[in-house]
């Protein structure tokens, strides 16, 4: 084993535009999901390095946790690194023939975990490109992002929907259709420049300063779909239109549509389950309305987390100062990136 040599990766966390919850089983099986969403750049990180020591050393630098095995071809995959266990599993199971590896693998997210930009499916991401990077895996991004989702929603059992994975792999801006039988699709939609910056510019975000656990809210919307909750159901029917209207304006170059499409879709993301929003999502959306922006919404499943609102003209500045004045939350400054999962090897 070369330990002179150590693999990166970053992958770009994303912004849930339109059509979020769509993308989830059983919806998308029996009604087909699409979503909009674009790539932001904040991204997670993945370092690995080899180690001839056998061990397994796991480092997450946002939580400062250190979790350290011997190196094995099974680690019970339990506490709060489960996401690395159960990465560790299957790249050795699948592509090691089953032998343990002993490395060192730190990680690192430019946002909080539970914020609704996909965090958790990010970070799968870029751990799978460090490894890919490392193991020279012949993966393409439809491959690595349908591996992540493999181990989250197969492997982990982990709740949650399939668009974060292809968002972090592929990066920019992209529509994505789900199908029946875990098929997906995803359309790159070329965007010229003088948009995209007008776009980016014209959104505010903020950070709620609350996380949230999404597996609640998403295992609801599940149940509402088997049991055939009409209010929910047409809801993500509503959501699902909603995203295949913004891919038109962004593709006619019309801005003007974002706002009221996001909030069309913020009033009926909250009927597809509960929980979703709260009197203080409410009143920071409210604000948010009244200081001129034309509409906005959570980014994830809901409960907390990132909200962006879209503001015309220069109205962000006075939204902006609305939102702090309340005292309660964080803007974060950004740009839309357009690349997807990068990763690339040091020597030491």
């Amino acid at each position: 084993m070369d330990t002179s040599v150590y693999y990166r990766s970053k992958a770009p966390f994303r912004l849930g535009i339109a059509g979020g919850g769509t993308d989830v089983s059983p919806y998308a099986d029996l009604y087909g999901g699409a979503v909009l969403n674009v790539t932001i750049d904040r991204f997670a990180y993945a370092t690995i390095i080899p180690t001839d020591n056998g061990k397994i050393r796991f480092v997450h630098v946002n939580d400062k946790i250190v979790q350290e095995y011997d190196a094995a071809p099974f680690i019970e995959p339990a506490g709060p690194l489960v996401l690395q266990c159960g990465i560790y599993n299957r790249i050795v199971r699948q592509f090691n023939d089953g032998k343990p590896l002993s490395f060192e693998l730190t990680t690192q997210m430019d946002v909080p975990s539970g914020s609704g930009l996909g965090t958790s499916s990010t970070l799968v991401v870029a751990i799978l490109g460090a490894f890919v990077e490392w193991l020279n895996l012949p993966l393409g991004k439809y491959d690595i992002a349908r591996l992540a989702y493999e181990i989250e929603r197969i492997d982990l059992g982990l709740a949650g929907g399939r668009q974060d994975q292809y968002a972090a792999t592929f990066g920019g801006v992209n529509f994505m259709e789900f199908l029946s039988d875990d098929r997906v699709i995803v359309n790159p939609l070329s965007i010229p420049d003088n948009i995209l910056n007008e776009w980016a510019l014209n959104t505010v975000l903020l950070y709620t300063n609350k996380r949230r656990e999404s597996a609640r809210i998403i295992e609801e919307q599940m149940a509402n779909v088997k049991k055939k909750n009409n209010d929910s159901v047409e809801a993500m029917h509503r959501v699902k239109e909603e995203a295949f209207r913004m891919k038109k304006s962004l593709l006619q170059n019309n801005l003007g549509d974002l706002g009221p499409a996001l909030n069309t879709s913020w009033v009926n993301k909250k009927k597809m389950a509960g929980g979703i929003s709260n009197p203080y999502i409410d009143q920071l959306y409210e604000t948010a309305i009244h200081a001129g922006a034309t509409g906005g919404k959570i980014s994830g499943a809901g409960g907390g987390g990132f909200m962006f609102f879209y503001c015309p003209g220069n109205t962000r500045y006075a939204v902006e100062e609305a939102l702090l004045a309340l005292q309660v939350g964080e803007v974060y400054d950004f740009e839309f990136s357009q690349g997807g999962l990068t990763t690339w090897t040091v020597n030491k």
